[in-house]
């Protein structure tokens, strides 16, 4: 809520979206019966992964004003708005959308330009005065229900999200995957090779947004996991052809000197730059979990801050 106002904090912002490459018309993109899934799915995850959460930001609408996609977001709490503007401000949203993307139209590169108004006013400008793009997003009240098409797109999502959730052999972490039923599934991964980024996965009784790994994820991960830095290793190897033997114990000479921290961030960066997209933090967490490493987990994850994980 506001300062002094009665009434649940509810706001409107519109997020304007434009590919700088000629060959990509996200509008023309979204007018396709076949795309529009994999273009619905792209947003919905990069939302989910700013806020933290599949229901942080509610998208009302999506019009085709070409050449801009615009997207009409509704907020109904004024701390997941503040996340919300901070992923943006960042920069993390814009390269979420493009990761998502990529991975949704299977094409190799989805460059975005973004810009984020609130009735007339054009948030970008004033985006380091969090509390004034706050007080802008609350003074534009939605100004209609979500349309009847998000609604049928977003129960298609969900229902994809339910029906094909499977379970990992090497842990107890459950993956639901949500692509769309038109030859959009990606193909069952060879053994060896690095799974396809799955929607959400469950920890410990919760589910979370599948993300991509973030700096932040990078950093606290190199500072806390200590000594067993090589155990994850070894875990995320599986599945992860650059980590694979001798690759961790070359890592542990070359960075010997520079002491634990060091090792396992070079780790970490090698699956990174690797990977790619695919690493996800339920890869992460799930190789942390086989580890015995939940307290670690719990921090990535928000469950907890760093002072809790020694």
């Amino acid at each position: 809520k506001m300062a002094g106002s009665p009434t649940p904090w509810i706001g409107s912002a519109y997020l304007f979206l434009q590919s700088t490459c000629k060959t990509i018309v996200l509008p023309s993109l979204y007018e396709s019966s076949q795309k529009k899934p994999s273009v619905f799915k792209a947003l919905k995850l990069a939302l989910a992964d700013s806020t933290g959460s599949m229901n942080g930001v509610d998208m009302l609408k999506v019009h085709c004003s070409h050449p801009h996609l615009i997207v009409q977001l509704k907020f109904c709490r004024q701390d997941i708005c503040r996340q919300f503007l901070q992923s943006y401000r960042e920069g993390a949203l814009q390269q979420s959308l493009q990761n998502h993307l990529q991975v949704s139209l299977a094409m190799s590169m989805v460059p975005l330009e973004m810009e984020l108004k609130a009735g007339s006013e054009h948030l970008d400008n004033m985006l380091k005065d969090e509390d004034r793009c706050l007080e802008c997003i609350y003074r534009e009240k939605p100004d209609r229900l979500r349309d009847e098409e998000i609604t049928e797109l977003e129960e298609c999502l969900k229902s994809l999200i339910i029906h094909q959730s499977i379970t990992t052999t090497t842990t107890t972490t459950v993956v639901k995957d949500c692509a769309s039923p038109n030859s959009l599934s990606p193909p069952h991964p060879s053994p060896g090779s690095s799974p396809s980024p799955q929607v959400t996965f469950i920890f410990q009784g919760q589910e979370f947004a599948n993300r991509p790994l973030t700096p932040d994820d990078h950093q606290k991960f190199a500072k806390l996991v200590s000594k067993k830095w090589k155990q994850v290793g070894r875990s995320l190897q599986k599945s992860c052809r650059a980590l694979r033997d001798p690759a961790i114990d070359n890592l542990a000479l070359e960075y010997d000197r520079e002491g634990l921290y060091e090792q396992a961030y070079q780790m970490l960066l090698r699956f990174i730059q690797s990977e790619g997209m695919k690493a996800t933090i339920g890869r992460l967490i799930a190789a942390l979990e086989e580890n015995g490493l939940i307290s670690l987990a719990e921090v990535l994850l928000g469950l907890h801050s760093h002072e809790d994980c020694s």
